[in-house]
């Protein structure tokens, strides 16, 4: 990282906060007193190293570990939210790959790639329903398409810059 006093300075602030309110035994924000909350203190932390700092590599860190503190926050909570960790999981990271690329340029496939994942995790019912008519000839297709997936990984892993 390259300006240091950014990162633990907001981790101290957060936590300290975060241990002062849960011995004061202030009880409004008793749901807060959780894991995810300091998940979200960490994911803050990263956005700030990321933005203050001009460190864009820390913004997807930043998005992906924030947002899944608010995931576990608001999961059952709120009648909107997807259940679906996995889903909201890759929409994070697609998430923190279009913030970096705000910032950087680079990302871009890779965002909508992790968009267009989150977007058939989480609506797999209803893609599902959709395509019912033509199931017979994609059946197939969705049976293998984690080892699809596994094989884009793969690509990527080992594609060569130009």
């Amino acid at each position: 990282m390259k300006n240091q006093r950014i990162f633990p300075g907001i981790i101290l602030i957060g936590f300290g906060a975060f241990l002062f309110l849960q011995q004061s035994g202030f009880t409004a924000l008793q749901t807060l007193y959780s894991w995810p909350t300091l998940l979200i203190i960490i994911g803050i932390a990263f956005l700030g190293q990321g933005y203050s700092a001009n460190d864009h590599e820390a913004i997807l860190p930043g998005v992906i570990i924030a947002g899944f503190g608010l995931h576990y926050h608001l999961a059952g909570k709120i009648l909107i939210w997807p259940n679906n960790t996995i889903g909201m999981l890759v929409l994070f990271i697609s998430i923190g790959y279009f913030l970096r690329f705000q910032k950087t340029n680079n990302g871009l496939f890779q965002a909508f790639l992790f968009l267009v994942l989150a977007l058939l995790l989480l609506f797999y019912d209803k893609v599902a329903e959709y395509l019912g008519l033509l199931q017979n000839g994609l059946s197939f297709v969705w049976k293998f398409w984690p080892a699809i997936i596994i094989l884009v990984g793969i690509y990527f892993l080992f594609k060569r810059k130009k």
